[in-house]
This record gives C-alpha cells, sequence and structure tokens, in this order.
C-alpha cells in the first residue's frame, strides 16, 4: 500500500491511496485541474483511479469532486447524509456513480479494505478512514473537535497516520478572525490545536517507528516548524522518542508528498 497526501490545509485537502490492484482518492479539495497535476506529480495517471471518498462536505474537501467524478467516470462514495449536502454543489452526478458508505462500515476495493469511522465536526456526518492491505494499516484522521476513545481505538495501530495539527490555540486567540469562528475553531465540532493532537497521540502511537504526517494546518494560525516542535515536545514528554519510537512528517497545501509505501 502507498499514499501521499496530495495537497492538505484550509486552503484544500486531497489524498491519494493505492495498492497494485486499486486506487483511491479521498476528498478533492482543490481543483480538477490542481489535482491533475498532482497526481502526474507523483506518477499516478488519474485516468486509472478507481473511487472518490468522501468524508464530509466542506469546500475544503469537494472543491474538484464533482470535475474529477465527471472527467474520468469515477463512482463517489459518502453516506447518506454527506449526499444529501453535496447536492447542488458538485454538479451533476450520474446515479451509477452515486455509491454509498455508512459509518461504521468496511468497503472492499480489490485488496484495498477501507473502514469508515465518525469524527466530531460540525458538518452532516464527517468521516475518518482506515485502510488496510495485509497486515499493514494507515489511519486518516482530520477535522476533529476532539478525539474521542472509540477514535483512539479505530486508528490505533496504523504503521502511518494522516492526524490533524490545525491551529496554534495563541495564534487563533490573537488573529483577527471573527470571535463565533474562533469559537467555532476551538469548539467539540471544530478543529485540533497542535496542544490536543500531541495530547491525543500519546494515547494512540505505540513507539514501533509510526510515521505521523500533521495535516490540515491552518494558512492563518498555524506554521508547519511550530506544529512539529509542539507535537514532538509532547511526545517526547511521554516518553516516545521522535526520530526513534516515531517519525513526524509535513504535508503541504500546493505540493504532494512523496508517494511512499506503508
Amino acid at each position: 500500500m502507498r499514499f501521499s497526501v496530495l495537497a492538505s490545509g484550509s486552503t484544500g485537502n486531497a489524498i491519494y491511496v493505492e495498492t497494485d490492484r486499486t486506487s483511491l482518492l479521498i476528498d478533492v479539495g482543490i481543483t480538477g485541474k490542481q489535482a491533475d497535476a498532482a497526481l502526474q506529480e507523483i506518477g499516478v495517471n488519474p485516468a486509472e483511479l478507481k473511487a472518490i471518498l468522501v468524508s464530509h462536505e466542506h469546500v475544503d474537501h469537494i472543491k474538484g469532486v464533482g470535475v474529477l467524478a465527471r472527467r474520468y467516470n469515477i463512482p463517489i462514495y459518502t453516506n447518506q447524509k454527506t449526499w444529501g449536502e453535496l447536492e447542488g454543489q458538485i454538479g451533476t452526478i450520474t446515479e451509477d456513480q452515486r455509491r454509498f458508505f455508512e459509518i461504521g462500515e468496511t468497503k472492499e476495493f480489490e485488496d484495498l479494505a477501507v473502514e469508515s469511522f465518525g469524527i466530531s465536526h460540525d458538518a452532516a456526518e464527517p468521516m475518518g478512514f482506515c485502510f488496510y492491505h495485509g497486515k499493514k494499516k494507515l489511519s486518516l484522521a482530520t477535522d476533529l473537535g476532539y478525539v474521542s476513545e472509540r477514535i483512539k481505538q479505530t486508528i490505533r495501530g496504523a504503521d502511518a497516520y494522516i492526524f490533524e495539527a490545525n491551529h496554534d490555540v495563541e495564534m487563533l486567540r490573537m488573529s483577527h478572525y471573527p470571535w463565533n469562528i474562533k469559537r467555532r475553531i476551538l469548539s467539540d465540532v471544530g478543529h485540533l490545536s497542535n496542544e490536543t493532537a500531541g495530547e491525543a497521540l500519546t494515547d494512540i502511537l505505540q513507539g514501533r517507528a509510526e510515521r505521523v504526517y500533521l495535516a490540515h494546518l491552518s494558512k492563518e494560525n498555524n506554521m508547519a516548524e511550530l506544529a512539529r516542535l509542539t507535537v514532538k515536545n509532547i511526545l517526547e514528554e511521554k516518553g516516545l522518542k521522535v526520530g526513534d519510537d516515531t517519525h513526524l512528517r509535513e504535508t503541504y497545501p500546493h505540493r504532494p508528498t512523496r508517494l511512499e509505501e506503508v
């Protein structure tokens, strides 16, 4: 199993996962043109995509979903409540491209199994995903207001994590954002701070040299090095040595991470 974070941040999110037999996109929160370019940069032909999974209906996750689905005739998978919110946002989608993937289900795409789980975010019925291929596991958890024990149990045991570290609390509090937006981000249906991400990861990681890709960083209220340093300090306070027990990786808003094997 191989994957690349094609784009990640407050301006747009998209993730690519493949095996030798199948290939998926999870969200397309960038334009179709940007998605094509990112896939080509990692050596992937967009015409060979087998499915698009949609985590929730916010524009930074669905901007290019309709365009790509129509261009390459790709089926779209999400739950019924999210489909209800997508109507009118992604353009015309044929009936045979509409597929349902409910929370708690596991679907198989050739030799890749995908498990969905519910998350806390201000959307209709947002989801995270775990990907399984043989003995390997990849966990994707972003757009989280908080990390419940159920989510920790679900995503634990992965070889790699794509995990939200959205904002620095002090940067957010000092930002120009209106108070109602700040309150939403800080709430249980908002986004994880760097500190909360680090604390949650101390309960999830097992010190098996797992890779953690810090994702969905706010353009206005975070910096990659600050997110990494904050998470690193919290993990090392709990006895996990970053560089040996755990590897922290960056993601980028406008370019993909390299295609890596889990």
